[in-house]
């Protein structure tokens, strides 16, 4: 009786059994991957062709077909082949110079290119340049903001506030304190649309104001946990009354480590007395312009966006009611950021944007 041709044998190792039996579980590869891996899963269980191809409602030929690319090329052979395409119908040396006159010059009477203005400069087609800079990853459409600090001890200063994140003293608490002045209690002129199916909320675009509040703000870097209070004004009277407030707040046996910006108020000669009599108290200072590095300013965009951004207040109580149950809420629920950065690592970035921008050579901050 005949059987038909033998088929050769299908062994798995360990590991391409581990990979396949992951291809299976897998929701984002495609369908016809996962179906494949299946194939070859079901064949080194001993299943026939005829039996995996019933089961996929596949043809033999198909099946066989998957079982010998596997055999041949292993996990590899999996994957389709690929397909040579349409040629292109542009020559490399279009593509170059569109890249090249897109980021070596600027267009007449203008700041910045677009996909109109550099298609009908080099005659490209508009969608053609489309492709060209999503796949080279070009974007002259878009910017950011920097800003380096001139701060003599920036190094030392780096150093210093992140030593504290990533390796902080025993029995000691250190904050994150900042202030966010200026907050607008905004009244929006017509009521708010609300959001529904297939719509977005709606707010009018202008509004009335009704005067603004000072947050002051001290972030807990061990917790996560936020001490916040509201003022009327933004002065160094303000923020000794603050501290004071904390001061209530922190067990007395704790040491407690301030990292604060430069802004005259965190200076001012009656700060510094207040802290100088009481020894428990360090302060930090981050190098100029460089608000990134201290975490409570993380806090304050969370605020402003859900909190404050698209808020409409009658009044600043009002204003100041939203913001103190925003900050409850927040705590009931506190979890501290995470800072992985190293302070070798923030110092090679910052030498690696310098290397970049023309006349910033001299600035590259040493290790």
């Amino acid at each position: 009786m005949r059987t038909g041709r033998p088929k050769a044998e299908l062994k798995l190792t360990e590991e391409e059994q581990d990979q396949l039996r992951s291809f299976t579980l897998s929701r984002t590869l495609p369908n016809a991957l996962v179906a494949r891996a299946k194939v070859i899963l079901w064949s080194a269980q001993g299943q026939s062709n005829s039996q995996i191809a019933q089961r996929l409602s596949w043809t033999n030929a198909t099946v066989g077909k998957w079982r010998q690319r596997f055999i041949a090329s292993r996990v590899a052979g999996l994957y389709d082949e690929i397909r040579s395409g349409r040629p292109r119908s542009i020559e490399d040396e279009q593509v170059a110079a569109l890249l090249n006159k897109t980021l070596g010059s600027k267009p007449k009477g203008g700041t910045h290119w677009s996909v109109r203005t550099a298609a009908g400069e080099s005659g490209i087609s508009k969608s053609t340049v489309h492709r060209l800079f999503q796949a080279f990853a070009v974007q002259p459409h878009r910017a950011r903001t920097f800003k380096l600090s001139t701060d003599p001890f920036f190094v030392e200063k780096v150093r210093d506030v992140v030593g504290l994140y990533l390796n902080p003293p025993d029995h000691a608490m250190v904050l994150c304190v900042d202030e966010k002045s200026q907050i607008q209690a905004l009244n929006r002129t017509q009521p708010v649309l609300p959001l529904g199916l297939g719509y977005v909320e709606g707010v009018t675009h202008d509004y009335v104001r009704h005067g603004t509040t000072t947050l002051f703000a001290a972030l807990d870097v061990a917790t996560g946990a936020v001490f916040a209070k509201c003022k009327s004004r933004h002065r160094h009277q303000e923020f000794l009354s603050f501290l004071r407030s904390l001061d209530q707040n922190i067990p007395p046996d704790l040491e407690v480590h301030l990292i604060v910006d430069n802004y005259a108020t965190h200076k001012h000669a009656r700060v510094r007395t207040w802290l100088a009599q009481r020894p428990r108290y360090h302060i930090h200072y981050t190098p100029t312009y460089s608000s990134w590095l201290n975490q409570v300013e993380r806090w304050f965009a969370l605020i402003s966006q859900r909190a404050i951004r698209r808020g409409s207040f009658r009044s600043v109580k009002d204003l100041v009611g939203k913001i103190d149950g925003f900050v409850r809420n927040y705590n009931d629920s506190k979890r501290p950021f995470v800072w992985t950065a190293t302070a070798d690592s923030v110092l090679a970035k910052i030498a690696r944007l310098c290397s970049r921008i023309s006349g910033t050579q001299d600035y590259i901050p040493l290790k």
